[in-house]
């Protein structure tokens, strides 16, 4: 780890470790004090890293499966053998507490070795041509192959698990890839580029590049030689790179305002345990957290007196400390964003059961009830420790409730009974419907993504590569 050690860290840009003289400050957000700096890259310095990538995907698209198959499961065994140094890191640069941070880690591991998994898997079928009248005598197949030069957007909520959705599928399929990590949280992204260094990666392949992305992302997006974007972050930047981006793939993993249905015939218990995980995992900055609950009637009472003693059991503090649940926003800027949130929900008579205090980039876990629907708490992406609950007299009208924001990323419902399960899985505008878990419950092989505001694609390792490969024909007329 001599790279990624000490106060001054490198980029890696086309396969070498640089520096600059400029430098941004990577802080702890619970105290804000100095973590490390890397560099602030230039968009010259961008548009270098392109220059390299085109290079490094012709030498990608060349490397035999077995080779990127290898690699992928070495970089996993380098992850997996520094675990606590990479989880240290997440914890540290980012809003995660140790024990969370260690799971990030796992996941990570695990992302990589399904990409490897994967590798081995990207193929095609042979295609009847005689099905046409005249084409009796032609045989042929498709094949899939890589699409190019690939650029990757990350955001700071989880800084390894979803770099590695990245790189891992770029790399089975055979292209090169750039990452662009956000500002606030590069190190566990150049962590990543080191371990698949140390995996014998070759040179320009990858590229792990610090810096703005106000100064430096549009060279990235709008550049003719970037096949495809794919972003994870919000809605309104989403919107701004598909405009600006060009003729190029693209996929997008977006906001989202997350429900969750408990019907009277649920387990409480286990409804309002899943709620408090999937509300206040990572301070609530979970792009599938629970944000919205819909408690059918006869149930409203004691799933939110549970929910609400849950909550208030929630231990928040350093990061570090094995017995903290949950530690700070990403910074404190955020965490006032919150509070007015939470403010104006008040204010126009919502009702505070627990939480709703802020100190610096700490805030508490909160649950609130009686939220009007207009109030940018019950309609947007709080990504926040908050979560509201609300009474419903049947399945139908906690689906039509649960549809009526502009998001559709994952859901969860709680209830004994197949029927009004399927129901919920059919009748809810979302990627996924968890049943009997919280909506925030996720594997990493599993298709991931939303619909309406919640982005286009999906993630998880088979299906990335389908967006990170292009199809082939190949026809032989044998005729001749």
């Amino acid at each position: 780890m001599e790279m990624m050690t000490g106060l001054r860290r490198p980029m890696f840009l086309g396969g070498e470790w640089v520096f600059r003289e400029r430098i941004i400050e990577v802080r702890d957000p619970q105290d804000n004090s100095l973590f490390a700096t890397v560099p602030a890259a230039s968009k010259e310095d961008m548009l270098h890293a392109v220059e390299q990538a085109k290079q490094g995907f012709k030498i990608a698209a060349a490397m035999p499966v077995h080779e990127r198959i290898s690699i992928l499961n070495r970089a996993a065994d380098w992850v997996e053998a520094y675990k606590e140094t990479y989880a240290v890191t997440i914890a540290r640069e980012g809003v995660k507490t140790i024990r969370e941070a260690r799971k990030e880690v796992s996941r990570c591991v695990q992302t990589l070795r399904i990409s490897a998994e994967e590798a081995r898997r990207i193929a095609g079928e042979t295609i009847p041509f005689d099905q046409m009248p005249g084409s009796e005598q032609r045989i042929g197949y498709y094949y899939r192959f890589p699409i190019g030069v690939i650029g990757a957007i990350t955001p700071f909520n989880d800084p390894l698990n979803l770099v590695a959705h990245k790189i891992g599928p770029a790399i089975a399929a055979g292209n090169a890839i750039i990452v662009l990590p956000t500002a606030v949280t590069p190190l566990s992204a150049l962590l990543l580029a080191e371990a698949f260094e140390k995996a014998g990666l070759p040179s320009k392949v990858l590229t792990v590049i610090t810096g703005y992305g106000a100064e430096i992302g549009d060279a990235l997006v709008t550049h003719p030689d970037v096949r495809m974007i794919s972003f994870t972050g919000g809605l309104a930047t989403g919107q701004a790179i598909m405009q600006k981006a060009g003729l190029k793939k693209m996929s997008m993993e977006l906001g989202s305002n997350s429900p969750m249905i408990v019907l009277d015939d649920g387990d409480i218990e286990a409804a309002a345990e899943a709620a408090v995980s999937g509300a206040f995992w990572a301070a609530g900055q979970n792009c599938v957290g629970v944000q919205r609950i819909y408690v059918q009637n006869d149930a409203y009472d004691a799933f939110v007196s549970r929910l609400v003693h849950l909550a208030s059991r929630y231990r928040t503090g350093s990061k570090l400390d094995e017995e903290t649940d949950m530690g700070p926003l990403i910074n404190e800027i955020e965490a006032r964003r919150v509070e007015s949130w939470v403010q104006e929900a008040i204010e126009q008579g919502g009702r505070l059961l627990c939480g709703g205090k802020r100190n610096g980039s700490f805030f508490a876990p909160t649950v609130m009830e009686q939220v009007p629907h207009d109030c940018r708490l019950a309609k947007d992406e709080v990504f926040g420790p908050v979560v509201t609950v609300y009474p419903v007299p049947d399945l139908e009208t906690a689906i039509e409730r649960s549809n009526n924001v502009a998001f559709g990323l994952h859901a969860g419902i709680f209830t004994r009974d197949i029927h009004k399960a399927f129901r919920a899985v059919r009748g809810l505008e979302v990627g996924g419907v968890m049943v009997n878990d919280s909506s925030d419950y996720r594997i990493d092989a599993m298709p991931f993504g939303g619909v309406k505001g919640s982005g286009i694609g999906r993630e998880g390792i088979k299906f990335a590569l389908q967006d990170m490969t292009e199809t082939k024909v190949v026809c032989l007329n044998m005729s001749q």
